[in-house]
């Protein structure tokens, strides 16, 4: 009998379990595009990421480096087609292609661009101790 995709070999039960139960990106979840190809173990995260970039009309820094993230993790996969589509997708409704994207977000990083950071406003980064005051002040 052919392996499931999204199946542990020797899986008692047929059923991919982590510590909180049955896997995300079990078959029964769409993970697996239908069916066809592979399935990848970040498919559900990665999916809200890929709606929420068709979603946005004016890609703001964070979609950017998204969209040119995924672009690389999901390079030369062999699975989650519909993703790979949509991600191509949005790309092109943003009127670019794909060296555009990889060229903006390129300058973004050399800019200082952090994750997570509001998009157009300096935070500092690190932890915060400060080494040069006096501890007795």
């Amino acid at each position: 009998m052919p392996q499931q995709p999204g199946v542990r070999k020797g899986s008692p039960s047929g059923e991919l379990r982590t510590a909180e139960g049955p896997a995300a990106g079990a078959a029964e979840d769409g993970a697996t595009d239908g069916g066809s190809g592979q399935s990848h173990p970040l498919y559900r995260l990665d999916r809200d990421i890929v709606d929420r970039l068709l979603a946005a009309e004016v890609p703001g820094e964070a979609d950017l480096v998204d969209a040119a993230r995924l672009l690389s993790r999901y390079a030369g996969f062999p699975g989650a087609f519909d993703l790979q589509n949509d991600l191509e997708r949005a790309i092109r409704l943003w009127g670019m292609g794909t060296e555009e994207l990889r060229a903006r977000t390129r300058a973004l990083w050399q800019g200082g661009h952090r994750p997570g950071s509001t998009e157009g406003k300096a935070e500092p980064v690190g932890s915060g101790f400060d080494a040069t005051g006096d501890p007795g002040t």
